[in-house]
């Protein structure tokens, strides 16, 4: 994985991380990579300080991107504005969660199984969750049977 420090064509400095450097280009010449801050498809590198490895192995912490235009003293409207949207889609993704959560039945690992046997008819059919490898969870879908991931959240992890 790379780090690019990027910036659009309005000036918005921002940062992506890519699989390599030809994923960058790829990405970039197909306009995949675009400004999250106003949605520029025109998206070049910054320039940047390499990360260098010192004696005990650890990395000293990369310099900041350069830059010509001074800091901002505070955070644009536009991208309040985003993280407003980013808070608001987080708070909905926990609200479904928490609906799914306390309104179906919890499976654990017999996830596949279960839904298997409600789809074949064997189980009356209700609503579950629970834990599925991605072989089984292809595997379902494969059948024909529809499941969905659970929406993990950032501070889900932590």
């Amino acid at each position: 994985m790379i780090r690019y420090a990027l910036h659009c064509d309005r000036d918005h400095q921002f940062e992506s991380w890519f699989q390599s450097s030809s994923a960058y280009d790829s990405q970039v010449k197909r306009k995949l990579v675009t400004c999250p801050i106003c949605g520029s498809a025109k998206v070049d590198k910054a320039i940047m300080a390499p990360r260098i490895v010192g004696k005990k192995g650890r990395a000293t912490p990369p310099a900041e991107p350069a830059t010509t235009a001074a800091p901002e003293a505070a955070p644009s409207a536009s991208t309040s504005l985003m993280m407003a949207q980013e808070r608001e889609l987080r708070a909905k993704l926990k609200e479904l969660r928490d609906h799914i959560v306390k309104n179906a039945d919890n499976v654990g690992d017999r996830f596949a199984n279960e839904a298997r046997a409600m789809h074949y008819g064997d189980k009356e059919h209700r609503p579950i969750y629970g834990e599925a490898s991605p072989d089984e969870a292809k595997s379902l879908i494969d059948e024909g049977i529809e499941v969905s991931p659970l929406p993990t959240l950032p501070e889900d992890r932590n």
